[in-house]
């Protein structure tokens, strides 16, 4: 996934960012509200992680007017403060999750997750398509009964596609959800990846399948 991190602590920042890095996600991060405006202006997430006290500004003010502007991105909110009332504000403001300061990396990643389960209203984080079983967890992809292990990437770019089969997604469109800003990255390597998919799904009915002059789609054969 790609993941918006609006939190001005550098310390916690960049622990938070590392983890989600080494698990594959794409990370972009914001120190104060202005920053986290110019990105939602020119890219799509899956996840905003926001903090609320900022330098510039309140983060329930961002996230009033994330919802206010009909946008539908799941927001999970940081706060070190535990109050009941509090949690209740944020939820009420249409935040989708909220964990207190200090937390343990494992229960962030697990409300992401649980989050994103909702929003798709599945009960599993496995997808099946066709004949394939797609498990992000286990980082694994099962054609026909055969177990293949993903490089990040690979489970990266494939979750984009199971997530919505029959989508056309551009190579731009892919680079900008796979790789941060901070990543030098060509179109060329998208069909690198592509390319290390089609083979890991030879033999199944599920296909990544060129449209000319649009991009990529998975599609049953």
């Amino acid at each position: 996934m790609r993941y918006l991190l609006v939190e001005d602590n550098d310390q916690l920042a960049n622990a938070v960012l590392d983890r989600l890095t080494l698990d594959g996600h794409v990370v972009d991060r914001a120190p104060d509200l202005g920053t986290a405006d110019d990105f939602m202006a020119t890219t799509e997430y899956d996840m905003i992680l926001l903090d609320i006290m900022l330098p510039d500004g309140d983060g329930r003010q961002f996230l009033q007017a994330h919802r206010a502007a009909q946008r539908d991105t799941p927001v999970i909110v940081l706060t070190a403060r535990s109050e009941v009332s509090d949690r209740v504000s944020v939820l009420d403001l249409g935040a989708d999750d909220y964990i207190v300061k200090p937390f343990d990396f494992s229960e962030l990643e697990a409300r992401c997750r649980a989050v994103q389960r909702r929003r798709s209203g599945g009960a599993s984080n496995i997808h099946s398509f066709g004949d394939v079983v797609f498990d992000p967890l286990a980082c694994t992809l099962t054609v026909n009964g055969r177990e293949v292990r993903l490089r990040n990437r690979e489970l990266r770019l494939f979750e984009i596609f199971i997530a919505a089969p029959d989508q056309v997604f551009s190579k731009s469109k892919l680079v900008d959800r796979l790789f941060s800003y901070d990543v030098d990255a060509s179109e060329n390597a998208i069909e690198v990846y592509v390319g290390r998919l089609r083979k890991h799904l030879e033999g199944a009915r599920a296909q990544i399948v060129t449209v000319r002059g649009l991009g990529y789609r998975l599609s049953l054969s």
